[in-house]
């Protein structure tokens, strides 16, 4: 199991890179992945939205269970990743395969960059799954 260094990770097992612009790159961790399993479909109707932070942004459907997709911080849904939307790329695995690289799920605008802050560096969310 990997744990980056220069991401931001949230208590809900997401995980933040911060780009330019106040644009942060968003997924869920290998850690998530593995627990879930084979991921068959990943769905996210919010692009456009500002979705409050703990509010649910979309789902993770893997073989054996479905799970939300929490915002860990407030802002933006800008995009949604291609290559994981049925009606594009069409490849959830991707989220298995490359969960911090080809796996990212959205990218946001965030409202108020200082609230990274909060989210936890790689240190403490490898203690917290541990």
């Amino acid at each position: 199991m990997s744990f980056p260094q220069d991401l931001k990770y949230s208590s809900e097992h997401e995980w933040l890179r911060i780009e330019e612009d106040d644009v942060a790159v968003l997924g869920i961790t290998d850690f998530a992945q593995g627990e879930l399993g084979e991921i068959v479909y990943v769905e996210v109707e919010s692009v456009g939205d500002e979705v409050a932070k703990d509010e649910i942004f979309g789902t993770v459907e893997a073989v054996k269970t479905t799970s939300d997709l929490f915002m860990p911080v407030n802002g933006t849904v800008i995009e949604f990743n291609d290559q994981l939307n049925e009606n594009a790329g069409d490849n959830p695995a991707l989220v298995n395969e490359d969960p911090y690289g080809n796996g990212w799920i959205v990218k946001i605008k965030l409202n108020d960059p200082a609230e990274l802050e909060e989210l936890m560096d790689a240190a403490t969310y490898e203690e917290l799954v541990g």
